[in-house]
C-alpha cells in the first residue's frame, strides 16, 4: 500500500506553480489556432492552468477539459476526449489544430492520430510521454489494487508485450517532446536518467522533430516556467530553442 501512495505523489494532482512573465512567440497573425491540452493520469484540467493561461495570452485558442483518465482504456479515451475537443476548436474557427500533452495525454494523441486523419493538424509537444512504456508500470503495475487505483489504462503503459505506446509506431506529425531528468522517489526502479516516472529514452519517438532534456520532475514538468517557455517556441517555430541569449 505504501508503494501505491508513493506513485499516486509523482502522478497524482498537483497544484499550479507560480508563474514568471515569458518572453515566448505570439501565435501566426491572421490564423486562428487552437490548442487542445491534454493532461496524465490521475490529473485534470487543473493541472495544465499555468499552460492554458501562457497560450491564451500568447494569442492561440485553448481547450483545456478534464477526461475521465481511469475510466477505460487507451483506445476509448483517445476516441471518447479527443473529437470533442476537435469539435470545439471547429466551432471556434480554428484553422490550426494543435496540441500541447501530459504523459498519458501524449499516448491518446498518438493513438487517436493512428486511426484519424486531422486536416488541420498543427505541431504537437509532448512533456514527459511515456512512448516504450515504462518501466516503473512493469514493476510495480501488478500489485494489489492498482488496477482499481489508477484505472485499466495503467497496465498498458508497461514496456511488455501489451504496452500500448510502444505498438503505435514513429510519428507521422511534427512532434516536440520534452522530457525532465530530475530523479524521484522511485527512480531506482528505472534504468538510466529518468523524470522519477518516465526514462529519457522512453521518451524518444521515432522520427520525432525535436527531442529536450531539461531538470524537471514528472509531476511538475506542465508548470515549469522553462517547459512553457519552450513549449511556445516549438508551437510557433517548430524547434525548441536552444540559444541561452533569449
Amino acid at each position: 500500500m505504501k508503494r501505491i501512495f508513493a506513485i499516486a505523489a509523482l502522478l497524482g494532482n498537483a497544484g499550479c506553480a507560480y508563474m514568471q512573465e515569458l518572453d515566448a512567440p505570439s501565435a501566426a497573425a491572421g490564423q486562428a489556432e487552437c490548442v487542445i491540452l491534454l493532461h496524465g493520469l490521475m490529473r485534470t484540467s487543473r493541472s495544465l492552468v499555468e499552460m492554458e493561461k501562457s497560450l491564451t495570452g500568447a494569442g492561440y485558442l485553448v481547450v483545456n477539459d478534464s477526461y475521465p483518465s481511469r475510466s477505460a482504456e487507451i483506445d476509448v479515451l483517445a476516441s471518447d476526449s479527443i473529437p470533442p475537443a476537435v469539435d470545439k476548436c471547429r466551432s471556434q474557427g480554428a484553422q490550426r489544430i494543435s496540441f500541447v500533452t501530459h504523459s498519458l495525454g501524449g499516448i491518446l494523441v498518438r493513438q487517436y492520430l493512428s486511426t484519424h486523419e486531422l486536416e488541420e493538424l498543427g505541431r504537437v509537444v509532448m512533456l514527459g510521454p511515456p512512448n516504450h512504456g515504462s518501466e516503473l508500470v512493469d514493476s510495480l503495475g501488478n500489485l494489489p489494487g492498482m488496477e482499481k487505483v489508477y484505472g485499466p489504462a495503467l497496465r498498458q503503459l508497461g514496456t511488455d508485450d501489451a504496452s500500448v505506446p510502444r505498438q503505435l509506431g514513429p510519428a507521422e506529425f511534427e512532434v516536440g517532446i520534452i522530457i525532465g531528468q530530475t530523479a524521484g522517489l522511485l527512480s531506482g526502479v528505472l534504468p538510466g536518467e529518468d523524470d522519477g516516472t518516465v526514462t529519457v529514452e522512453s521518451a524518444r519517438l521515432e522520427d520525432m522533430t525535436d527531442f529536450l532534456v531539461m531538470d524537471s520532475g514528472h509531476t511538475f514538468v506542465m508548470n515549469n516556467n522553462e517547459a512553457i517557455r519552450q513549449t511556445l517556441f516549438f508551437l510557433a517555430n517548430g524547434s525548441f530553442n536552444r540559444d541561452t541569449n533569449d
